[in-house]
């Protein structure tokens, strides 16, 4: 098989979409826009090695490389429309492409996102999506719109994924079934889309957790020009995995903080709105938890219950750092 074969056979299908005028097949797709909305753009890319582990599931693998670009949808509460998919692989292999591309196109069908075109090579493992997503006009949810005064809020419980990374690397050991709960979140992240577009009318500013959520809250903070106060001890994670005992309550704090692959939420909203964000979280069953507030100095304060400041090794996942 080779690369035209591979693209024939396992990415080629036909998809209904009004505004698609022509997709895979041709040098260049054609999307006619909606009269009223904007346009969003975003790529992410995968990098075997860094991002995944060489014996990855081929599912998983696709769940992953897709789903955290319909994350950065979500943060800005648009509804995601279309992919591009670029891949480098070693070689062609038709049972691993399978399961992947099974995989990727059941997750694209579950939002709504249509695949219309990318690029092959031939090398090591590489997956970059751009994908493409649309809300009504002057309607997204931005960085730079946090308000002094707004609550902080959180999706989903912070840190898993970390926990998880760690114990492949060797540093902590847990027990299965809390092993298997964290594994499942950094493999099968799933992206706050439904909660980012009733967002909309309700939040200022939000953005998606990738790299930790004092580094990835920090954006919002120099965008907008504001600080932040944030009380660790009010951001949710996982009951079992507090109570470990091989784990400390430092480690604890530095993933749920500065983990990252976490791709949940984090975002500001008035206090006013404190009602009707509960109500649009139990709508699409979300869990949400105010954890804090926007201030108008221009750092990030991390506290416990007590008071106490909070240090950290460091705020999040830094490519080259």
């Amino acid at each position: 098989m080779n690369e035209f074969d591979f693209i024939r056979k396992y990415l080629h299908r036909q998809q209904q979409d009004k505004q698609l005028i022509l997709g895979i097949g041709d040098d260049a797709a054609i999307i006619r826009p909606r009269s009223g909305y904007d346009l969003h753009f975003s790529a992410d890319m995968l990098v075997g090695g860094t991002h995944f582990f060489p014996d990855v599931a081929p599912a998983d693998l696709a769940h992953k490389v897709l789903a955290v670009n319909l994350s950065d949808m979500a943060a800005m509460g648009a509804t995601p429309r279309w992919a591009l998919l670029s891949v480098a692989l070693p070689e062609l292999n038709k049972d691993w492409l399978a399961a992947f591309c099974d995989a990727l196109f059941a997750l694209a069908a579950r939002f709504g996102v249509k695949l219309i075109g990318g690029d092959t090579t031939k090398g090591n493992w590489v997956f970059n999506v751009t994908i493409i997503g649309e809300t009504p006009c002057g309607k997204a949810l931005r960085r730079d719109a946090a308000k002094v005064g707004d609550d902080i809020w959180v999706t989903g419980q912070p840190g898993l994924a970390a926990a998880a990374l760690d114990v492949h690397w060797g540093k902590v050991v847990l027990s299965e079934p809390v092993f298997a709960l964290c594994e499942n979140k950094r493999l099968r992240p799933e992206p706050r889309v439904a909660l980012g577009q009733e967002l909309l009318p309700l939040a200022h500013a939000a953005q998606d957790i990738s790299d930790g959520l004092a580094q990835d809250i920090g954006h919002i903070l120099n965008a907008s020009a504001v600080g932040a106060e944030i009380n660790v001890d009010l951001i949710p994670t996982l009951s079992a995995l507090k109570q470990q005992s091989t784990v400390t309550l430092s480690q604890l704090r530095q993933w749920i903080l500065a983990g990252g692959d976490d791709y949940e939420l984090v975002f500001t909203a008035a206090p006013t709105q404190r009602k009707a964000i509960l109500a649009a979280a139990q709508k699409v069953s979300v869990e949400v938890t105010r954890i804090g507030v926007i201030t108008t100095t221009d750092q990030l304060h991390l506290y416990d219950h007590k008071g106490n400041v909070i240090q950290l090794r460091q705020r999040g996942f830094d490519h080259f750092g």
